[in-house]
């Protein structure tokens, strides 16, 4: 089994769901995203959708907005996603440097480079490639703790999350016109990588019991 065997068993299994946004996450493309991407550390996403809503009723979706808002303020609208002292003080933390150093959010999203995402407090490298695929658009597979249990119940063990990483690519790479057809459409690598975590969560919340795949629909051994 390679990356393109999973991602074909994936999609052939009807994973993404009909009603999911087309690169899955919600509003990419957006800065939602990347407060999304910092909220949804060690919660689940309902409770994030919650701290989001209390957002935009306050109208803090916006860099600028959040970068100048009162801490306390932003604690309490974004309890119901835990951990909200430290992430409200991160969250302006980095709207201010994202200010400071690229002006805005759009010039973030052209120029940003991993380096200087995992270079601020709170972002790893999920969270940091969650940013890059679903907030910046760029071709980027994100890894996280599905990603690992999946591959493992396959007997796949990786030392890091770059070669996990590395495995994806490679597969699905070297089998394009395979995705291609797969697609039957043109379709661009960063919402196949953006479509491809989608698919790897929607499943491992379906049929993961105690960490455990208890339901084996892609059949591959």
């Amino acid at each position: 089994m390679n990356s393109f065997d999973l991602l074909s068993a994936l999609k052939k299994a009807g994973y993404l769901s009909e009603s999911a946004p087309r690169l899955w996450w919600p509003n990419a493309g957006s800065f939602e995203v990347l407060i999304s991407a910092i909220l949804t550390q060690q919660t689940k996403w309902s409770n994030v959708e919650l701290s989001l809503a209390n957002l935009k009723k306050h109208s803090l979706l916006s860099l600028e907005d959040l970068a100048d808002t009162d801490e306390y303020l932003l604690q309490t609208l974004i309890q119901p996603s835990g951990f909200a002292r430290q992430k409200s003080s991160r969250l302006i933390a980095l709207s201010r440097n994202i200010i400071e150093d690229f002006g805005s959010f759009e010039a973030l999203q052209q120029s940003v480079e991993r380096e200087w995402l995992l270079a601020q407090k709170g972002l790893g490298r999920e969270s940091a490639d969650a940013i890059l695929c679903y907030a910046c658009l760029k071709p980027v597979m994100v890894q996280d703790s599905y990603t690992a249990r999946l591959l493992a119940h396959y007997g796949y063990e990786f030392e890091s999350y770059e070669q996990m990483q590395e495995w994806f690519y490679d597969g699905v790479l070297s089998e394009w016109d395979r995705v291609l057809e797969l697609y039957g459409q043109d379709i661009d690598e960063h919402t196949v990588w953006a479509r491809f975590h989608g698919k790897i969560v929607e499943f491992c919340k379906q049929n993961i019991n105690k960490n455990t795949i208890i339901k084996d629909i892609l059949e591959i051994s």
